[in-house]
């Protein structure tokens, strides 16, 4: 029984992460991915997508029409929902804080997020989730502060993600008072990043 079920998890990461790069590919002008030296640019004031809840879009160089909401789709054969949203980016593009905030813990984990880091809200409020990611960025550690453009780290393919599909998993949390990081009751980040009108693509 164990076995049908990872072999399932397997299959639907696999699937999914196939369908994401056509439907970004897609998504692109031109039908292309974006090359290596666009990956490479950095993000400056200026490049910044700022959504109409006034979170950054968390990868660099991708608009808010270039993302899909995944939030409600089903992870490891059915048995969850995805409760976070996918962006599809080239392997090593920036990932930079969706908003201000403080890190509040760096964690890795081989069969769910990867390299993943929760950054917390000043008014403690709120969990901003990156995972999957590549690597951190130089000096990011557990209680340093970021403001909204800081870079936390660069888009992967850790953890549970298809190595053919990097992507930045990002997740918004609500928190209580006494919540630890890694409790909170999920958000769908869409929304907030692309405009309450936006069609789910």
């Amino acid at each position: 029984m164990g076995l049908v079920v990872a072999i399932t998890a397997i299959v639907t990461a696999v699937v999914t992460s196939l369908f994401w790069i056509v439907a970004y590919s897609i998504a692109l002008p031109g039908g292309r991915m974006a090359s290596g030296d666009e990956a490479d640019s950095p993000t400056s004031g200026a490049d910044l997508v700022v959504g109409p809840a006034g979170l950054a879009v968390p990868v660099a160089g991708v608009r808010t029409q270039d993302l899909v909401d995944t939030y409600s789709q089903a992870r490891a054969g059915g048995a969850r929902s995805h409760d976070a949203i996918d962006i599809m980016a080239p392997a090593g593009r920036p990932v930079i804080a969706a908003a201000d905030g403080m890190v509040e813990k760096l964690f890795f984990s081989e069969g769910g997020g990867g390299i993943s880091a929760y950054v917390r809200s000043p008014d403690r409020r709120w969990i901003y989730y990156y995972a999957h990611l590549q690597g951190y960025a130089p000096g990011l550690r557990e209680g340093v502060r970021v403001e909204r453009g800081d870079p936390i780290g660069t888009v992967g393919s850790t953890g549970n993600a298809a190595a053919a599909g990097p992507h930045l998993h990002f997740a918004v949390y609500r928190m209580a008072p006494g919540q630890d990081w890694h409790e909170g009751t999920p958000i769908n980040p869409y929304p907030l990043l692309a405009g309450e009108g936006a069609a789910a693509r």
